[in-house]
């Protein structure tokens, strides 16, 4: 049996994840969005100004392989982000982008390390993530964002957007909102802990980790 979903399957994944993330809080309103690739090349987004947890599965946008709208109803004004992931990685098979609370207010703070605005405080981190670049801020949908995003994502499985939020991706839909709920759990960690003092891991632990995952 093929492990491949189908379009039909993707939307009520889609939906699905949409609703969980809005219910545990990791958006809110209007804010957020999603992409998967279909497997015949072309995308689903979810619609501009819709609630995560309010989706449906008949009225998501549908986008052509060129990211070019198709059907269904008009797609969010981010895509040019989600669609810089998709061309700088081949493997990429859904972006996640939120206005999570934890990785937000990282993204007001003042950054002294911008090629990596997290600290490798666990393993999981590491894993599923490996570092956290740290992008000017642009108005949400200028076509900028895409620009700055093609510059990393190649290397990078996500970013932070400067007093913006997060964009993360993922081989699949299901990995996407894995990573993006560990980066979320990643900066509470360290928001938490930062007052306190904390110890990240040694260089050796992160060697050993990176020989085995790459995100």
């Amino acid at each position: 049996m093929s492990d491949i979903l189908t379009e039909s399957q993707l939307r009520e994944q889609l939906v699905h994840y949409g609703k969980s993330l809005f219910d545990r809080g990791y958006s809110s309103g209007g804010s957020g969005n999603i992409s998967v690739r279909l497997p015949d090349g072309g995308f689903l987004v979810t619609p501009t100004n819709s609630c995560l947890g309010e989706l449906q599965a008949d009225t998501l946008s549908k986008l052509d392989a060129q990211g070019r709208h198709i059907a269904g109803e008009r797609p969010s004004k981010e895509v040019p982000m989600h669609m810089a992931y998709y061309r700088c990685r081949p493997a990429c098979g859904a972006v996640v982008h939120l206005h999570s609370p934890w990785l937000t207010a990282l993204a007001c703070l003042p950054c002294d390390t911008p090629e990596n605005c997290l600290p490798p405080l666990t393993p999981y981190y590491v894993m599923r993530i490996g570092r956290l670049p740290l992008l000017p801020y642009f108005r949400p949908g200028h076509e900028a964002i895409g620009e700055a995003l093609s510059e990393i994502a190649g290397h990078c499985s996500a970013a932070l957007l400067a007093n913006h939020g997060p964009i993360v991706s993922g081989g699949t839909l299901r990995e996407a909102v894995f990573n993006i709920e560990e980066l979320e759990d990643s900066a509470r960690i360290w928001l938490t802990l930062k007052p306190l003092g904390y110890v990240p891991l040694s260089a050796a632990a992160i060697a050993e980790l990176e020989q085995v995952y790459r995100p």
